[in-house]
């Protein structure tokens, strides 16, 4: 009875003094009043793994802007090649999307308090395509928004292209990042439309965002793939402890990525520049940055881009393409 009336004393003075308390014999946490193999972490406030501790978090997320880039005709731009399961375009926006939508709401049962807002910039889609894009949203309850891509706009901004593709594309890319700088407030995620997302890939983007920016103690860049070509080249690379998955420091992305308001702010011309013409590669201005700030992408992948089976841009390795695939037909939701 006595050790019994200490041990709760204890309990509730370690409450107090903001520390937990790890019960072995019985694999439970008294303090948090949880197994150990339940969700140990409370959002904005700390982030716990065993064995290694508790991480205060530092960097807080209260809202989370997706901007989604659509284009539901071209296959893929500047090759004539064909994606993953050959099929046309409107199939992997429509699939993308659904999958992006499946992982925010995961997200919103975990994390009630964080507000998520997304905008769709559309990239002349035939009303067919725009209608079937529509009845994903409607069904949704998340807030989004569709903006048409603004051609004319960034007509004398950008350099002229070889074809109107990379023009187009150049635009859509440019006219995110401003939409990010106008409206974003904590988290900015840039998401094109030929990316299937595993449902809890928010919730562990936003959970290790809190985490590892706390630890290092500035912004950073994160991507949700893991992408094959960084594999080709003996690089050196850090590893480091998210939410629920291991996460590497790598310097190269593609368009797709997360990032702060903050750092949008900073590197505005970067972002900028990257946008005035088709470099080599592709995103080379933004690759300027991670020579500078933390980017990191998963281990394994939370997101699979679907194209060519031979590019090494695209499939993540150990994934199971077409489950991800057929769990996210909308036609079977």
């Amino acid at each position: 009875m006595k050790k019994s009336i200490i041990k709760k004393l204890f309990i509730k003075l370690s409450k107090v003094l903001g520390y937990e308390i790890i019960d072995q014999t019985d694999f439970s946490s008294p303090t948090l009043q949880k197994e150990l193999n339940e969700e140990l972490s409370i959002i904005n406030k700390k982030s716990i793994v065993l064995p290694l501790g508790e991480v205060v978090i530092t960097k807080k997320v209260n809202s989370a802007l997706i901007i989604f880039r659509t284009n539901t005709d071209i296959e893929i731009w500047d090759q004539n090649k064909r994606r993953l399961f050959e099929l046309p375009k409107i199939e992997y926006s429509l699939r993308a999307l659904n999958s992006l939508i499946k992982s925010i709401n995961f997200s919103k049962t975990k994390y009630p308090n964080v507000k998520f807002k997304m905008i769709i910039v559309d990239d002349n889609s035939k009303k067919e395509n725009l209608n079937k894009l529509k009845k994903l949203i409607d069904e949704s309850s998340i807030e989004v928004s569709i903006t048409p891509l603004n051609h004319h706009k960034y007509k004398n901004i950008i350099k002229q292209q070889k074809n109107e593709q990379t023009f187009s594309n150049l635009s859509s890319l440019l006219q995110s990042f401003e939409l990010g700088k106008e409206h974003g407030e904590d988290l900015v995620f840039f998401v094109e439309d030929d990316y299937l997302h595993f449902e809890p890939m928010m919730e562990e983007m936003i959970a290790s965002y809190e985490r590892i920016a706390s630890q290092v103690d500035k912004d950073i860049f994160m991507c949700p793939a893991d992408y094959p070509y960084l594999y080709m080249n003996n690089e050196k690379t850090n590893i480091l402890i998210g939410n629920k998955r291991h996460w590497r420091t790598i310097d190269r992305t593609l368009c797709t990525f997360m990032t702060t308001k903050s750092l949008l702010n900073k590197y505005w011309d970067n972002f900028y520049n990257n946008c005035l013409d088709r470099h080599d590669p592709f995103e080379k201005y933004l690759n300027e940055i991670y020579a500078k700030e933390f980017c990191l992408s998963p281990l394994k992948s939370l997101s699979l881009h679907l194209t060519n089976v031979n590019s090494s841009y695209g499939l993540s390795p150990f994934i199971d393409y077409k489950k991800l695939w057929d769990e996210n037909d909308i036609t079977n939701a």
